[in-house]
């Protein structure tokens, strides 16, 4: 059966007909340009409150469309997502690790959506053997699912134990609306403290006595802006504030220094930084400012023994290291340690007592490199042509080992202990298929393209030994290409349910990402913001050339941003896609950018544009804005999914691009709406529910590509 036009097995007067949005005029000006935009009214003017009956309405009737143009692909459905579950171990956990007088660990229970945290007594070797629970003295920390138990969505935030490890503070977000109530569990009797924080971000820093704790508040509209101190015991209502940043387009961030002696307070902008400390001895001084804050200069900080390490792009946009003494720890009495690259983009270190672990990238892959007190690197390395590489839990000042996370396209994770004395890298654990898998049957590629302006863009590649490379295989593309996050090539059980079905699966390393440095970000950011969108074209047209796929055999995925690089996609080359699934895309990015009611905005220019003042901008953001460039011509089939709780891409932006297509496509292909009316920004919380989604968009490329069976 497809769903890409009307079903051979339904009439055309049987079908379910989409929801056509009402149309109402609303005119926005800014530089003497006006623009109407009949669907501003899908933005609940009461925001954000969302109770307009209109609105709700409209957002119900595509959810009612969505289930029943989906419901015939069900069984496909079902039979997606217990293959894909078929993969996770249902009791899955994660390799143990120390703090101090204990074993940590977070583990599955059969059948259960979110995870438990267990300890037991560490003994003196047990972070040098098998790392394996005793079969006595086993205590439950912390049950999710106990915690989520009659709740629609449940995310956790934090998982901080104060000094003694008797407490543990996290938040809950029971709604996907990213605010977090903070509570404190006696983890030795079970008991909550009588104490809850609201309108948090979840991140919590002890002071070094227990006695109090440190804590962020969201404003209104979910900027964090306050840092807090609540003495236990005390109302919350008389916490003291620690500080508070009044410039919108900074968030506020805290975080705790690997040596545990140091709160280390971070305010911050897309591009601009800067930090203060406090000794958690001594939690009611205030906080030393360590940089004034000046545009473009970005840094971060890490506390060693008696001094800071410093990670600094104040001489070179990839970043130096310096180092500070902690009594002096400002920006004048830094001294240089690691001098910066044009080869080698440092993207953040661990300062741990005896060692300095750096991350890095060179040559578009990652790289951890441990430093010596002098500066001088060495690499860990691996053999493949294209991985991930992740530090892992690393909980200790002062550890033997560092744990880090590997995995490449064909390779499922696995996790090491590297050894700082021997240099040795122990395999501790590597992801198990239940269902079974065999790197050796798949290959991996890793190519270069050349964009329309000579960039040559790096592309990670995957299919079945079986697949044949003669343009027939459908191809599966991924890309995201902003804020300078990099999409590396890690091991993804979902996507082999399209690679076994002879999809081959492309990553297009875009600009906009930091993959190949921060210049390459640079390269997809504000007046080069279009690089990114024809970069990811580029990549599809050159794919066919090689004639690993054909047009029309192309399904694209991307959310977020990478929803507008999926919106911008499809406005540019329709031809080539044969599927588009675009989930919570940032689509809508003109008007966004021009309404400073939202916390993301002031926030965004840096890394967008300042529409508001500048002209240039807000005609180079309309000329590539997917709602703002949506016309009359043929659409591809198109899955989009929208979160009614998102803070960060507001529900109405996927609603209003929908509802826009609808009125000016010049084609009979599927359009779906789906909107979470109980989540926010990810989807679904629990582990199967969010499988059951993968399942579902997979159905629907399959069904609408005819590829079902």
């Amino acid at each position: 059966m497809g769903i890409a036009a009307t079903p051979a097995t339904q009439s055309e007067s049987s079908m379910p007909k989409p929801p056509i949005a009402d149309r109402r005029d609303h005119v926005i000006s800014h530089h003497e340009i006006s623009i109407n935009d009949p669907y501003y009214w899908l933005k609940d003017q009461s925001y954000p409150a969302i109770d307009d009956e209109d609105v709700l309405a409209y957002l119900h009737a595509e959810n009612d469309y969505f289930n029943a143009i989906m419901e015939p692909l069900q069984p496909q459905v079902e039979e997606l997502f217990e293959e894909i579950k078929a993969r996770q171990v249902q009791d899955e956990s994660s390799v143990p690790y120390r703090d101090g007088r204990f074993m940590y660990q977070a583990r599955f229970i059969p059948g259960k959506q979110y995870r438990q945290f267990v300890r037991w007594r560490a003994g003196i070797q047990d972070d040098k053997q098998s790392l394996q629970p005793p079969a006595e003295g086993v205590q439950v920390v912390l049950d999710e699912n106990v915690l989520a138990e009659g709740l629609d969505y449940f995310r956790r935030s934090g998982f901080a134990l104060d000094p003694t490890q008797t407490l543990l503070a996290f938040g809950i977000d029971d709604d996907g609306s990213e605010q977090f109530t903070l509570r404190v569990l006696n983890v030795e009797t079970g008991v909550y403290l009588s104490e809850a924080m609201t309108n948090t971000t979840g991140e919590v820093v002890w002071s070094s006595d227990s006695k109090s704790l440190f804590y962020v508040v969201n404003t209104d509209n979910w900027r964090p802006y306050r840092v807090l101190r609540h003495v236990l015991g005390t109302d919350v209502r008389l916490d003291e504030v620690v500080y508070e940043e009044d410039d919108d387009g900074f968030f506020v961030g805290i975080d705790q220094s690997t040596s545990r002696e140091y709160l280390l307070l971070s305010t911050a902008s897309n591009v601009t930084s800067e930090v203060r400390v406090l000794s958690l001895a001594t939690p009611t001084e205030v906080p030393t400012l360590i940089a004034e804050r000046r545009d473009q200069h970005e840094y971060d900080l890490d506390h060693h023994r008696n001094r800071f390490i410093v990670r600094t792009n104040d001489r070179h946009k990839n970043f130096r290291m310096a180092f500070a003494d902690d009594q002096t720890p400002t920006e004048a009495h830094w001294q240089p340690l690691i001098e910066p690259s044009d080869a080698r983009y440092i993207t953040g270190m661990r300062s741990f007592d005896s060692q300095l672990v750096i991350a890095a990238r060179e040559n578009g892959l990652e790289q951890i490199l441990i430093a010596d007190a002098d500066g001088a690197v060495q690499s860990i390395p691996f053999d493949e042509a294209a991985y991930s590489l992740n530090l892992g839990s690393n909980h200790e000042p002062d550890p033997d080992y560092l744990r880090i996370e590997y995995s490449s396209l064909a390779t499922p994770e696995t996790t090491f202990d590297f050894d700082f004395e021997t240099g040795e890298l122990r395999s501790r654990k590597v992801q198990v298929v239940p269902s079974g898998h065999n790197p050796k049957d798949y290959v991996t590629e890793r190519i270069f393209v050349e964009a329309r302006d000579g960039a040559r863009v790096p592309v990670s590649i995957i299919y079945a030994k079986n697949t044949q490379i003669d343009g027939s295989a459908p191809l599966y593309l991924y890309g995201y290409g902003a804020y300078g996050a990099s999409m590396d090539p890690y091991f993804r059980t979902t996507i082999l349910s399209l690679i076994n079905r002879g999809f081959i699966f492309a990553i297009a390393h875009i600009r906009g990402g930091a993959e190949l440095g921060f210049s390459w970000y640079e390269d997809g950011k504000l007046a080069k913001r279009t690089n990114t969108f024809n970069d990811f074209v580029a990549v599809a047209r050159d794919m066919i050339e090689r004639n690993y796929t054909a047009k029309g055999r192309i399904a694209i995925m991307g959310g977020s941003a990478g929803g507008s690089l999926m919106g911008a996609a499809v406005n540019q080359a329709p031809e080539l896609w044969g599927a588009v699934a675009a989930h919570v895309p940032f689509v809508d990015i003109l008007n966004t950018m021009v309404d400073t009611s939202l916390p993301l905005t002031p926030l965004e220019w840096p890394e967008w544009g300042n529409p508001i003042e500048d002209k240039t901008v807000f005609e180079y953001i309309r000329s590539y804005s997917p709602y703002d460039q949506t016309q009359a011509m043929r659409y591809p089939p198109m899955l989009v999914t929208a979160g009614l709780n998102d803070p960060r891409v507001t529900y109405w932006e996927p609603a209003k691009w929908v509802a826009k297509i609808r009125h000016l496509k010049e084609d009979d292909n599927i359009l779906l709406l789906k909107t979470e009316m109980s989540a926010g920004h990810g989807g679904k919380s629990g582990r199967y529910d969010s499988l059951r989604e993968v399942a579902e968009e997979y159905a629907f490329i399959l069904d609408v590509m005819n590829l079902s069976k």
